[in-house]
């Protein structure tokens, strides 16, 4: 009868502080002046780094997804969505790899014998001619410790998608290989974001990030899309400016600092505004320039087609104080993204691709 009558309760172990918050973080969420850097124990943690070479347009990113399928919770149900790729010359490397692990106690990722990165290393190996090796410091974090880039957002349990870009700018020492073509990124500008979420990837998402501007401290970040947990369902866009001068803006909670955004698979309009604060953001590339990424389906251990990512799009930027204009740029070495299942299919069945294609690279 005493066993009957517990059914469905919680022992006084899973009702400590310690087990609570434990389960409260495996939603997806974390506290205020929490770490949203160290894995949460969700379905798909995404980290991303993006080099941007001033004086050459070059740009390569690197990603890892660590998902976990839903087999088991144990060792082995972790597997690695990987992705080297660059601009100019649409090199594009993927791979479902079978071993991942995602660090519980800070940044970091790893996939077997072939990725591995922090905050101060990334190495990926896909091959003799798809391989990364960059060394990093004198970072430039996230400066706010009450939240991260999805600021009253974080606190929210179990939503599908959270973002933070951990990283506005450091040293990079390093080098990548890209077929037949060795760069040397060293003295390159480098961006760092981590994303993460019960089900991998939202429905439809916008992003966009830019360096290469004329002052090198300048960097801007923009993440949106369908939000949702349970039936709370909205849509949401955050904006991040790192300005040349040190200070950071931050635009997208619905009600205090909402972003305006449209965008198509050629173009981006962004606006936003507090009451200190109002940034406007274009960008532009023509589609066929475009890398199709693939994202995971974790409990399936698979990649699919999902994502239309413009390397090195145009992008313009606007930042006014109070009404006064302190910072107006362009960048020509933009990254700017459409995502969406369906829409990245369409887009590879447009350009010819075979049925079971997860990827492509652009076609002008």
């Amino acid at each position: 009868m005493a066993v009957h009558e517990r059914q469905g309760r919680l022992s006084p172990k899973e009702l400590s502080p310690r087990s609570l918050w434990t389960r409260y973080r495996a939603s997806g969420a974390d506290l205020p002046f929490g770490n949203p850097l160290a894995a949460h124990g969700v379905a798909m943690e995404g980290y991303f780094w993006r080099f941007t070479q001033p004086g050459t347009d070059r740009v390569v990113i690197a990603l890892c997804g660590v998902n976990r399928a839903d087999d088991s919770a144990g060792p082995g149900s972790h597997w690695a969505t990987l992705g080297l790729a660059a601009h100019p010359g649409g090199f594009l490397r993927t791979a479902a790899h079978p071993v991942a692990a995602a660090d519980p106690d800070r940044l970091g990722a790893s996939a077997g014998d072939v990725f591995c990165g922090d905050s101060e290393r990334v190495w990926m190996d896909l091959g003799d001619d798809a391989r990364l090796d960059i060394r990093l410091s004198d970072l430039r974090p996230w400066p706010r410790r009450r939240f991260g880039a999805s600021s009253v957002f974080h606190s929210v349990p179990g939503l599908n998608q959270y973002w933070h870009s951990w990283l506005l700018g450091g040293r990079v020492e390093g080098h990548v290989i890209l077929g037949d073509e060795k760069w040397d990124l060293t003295g390159s500008q480098v961006y760092g974001e981590k994303n993460w979420g019960k089900g991998g990837f939202p429905e439809s998402w916008w992003w966009g990030q830019a360096q290469g501007f004329a002052d090198p401290q300048a960097c801007v970040a923009f993440a949106g899309g369908q939000v949702h947990s349970g039936p709370l369902r909205t849509e949401v866009t955050a904006v991040v400016v790192a300005l040349p001068d040190g200070r950071v803006v931050r635009l997208g909670n619905p009600v205090t600092s909402p972003v305006r955004a449209t965008v198509t698979d050629e173009s981006w309009h962004l606006r936003g505004r507090n009451a200190r604060w109002s940034v406007e953001i274009s960008g532009s590339s023509p589609i066929g320039a475009a890398h199709v990424l693939p994202v995971p389906l974790p409990a399936e251990r698979r990649n699919v087609a999902g994502s239309i990512e413009h390397l090195g799009g145009h992008m313009t930027v606007t930042v006014h104080e109070r009404g006064k204009l302190v910072w107006a740029d362009e960048s020509h070495s933009a990254a700017l993204e459409h995502g969406g299942l369906d829409r990245a299919r369409a887009e590879l069945d447009r350009r010819g691709a075979a049925a079971d294609a997860t990827d492509a690279p652009p076609i002008v």
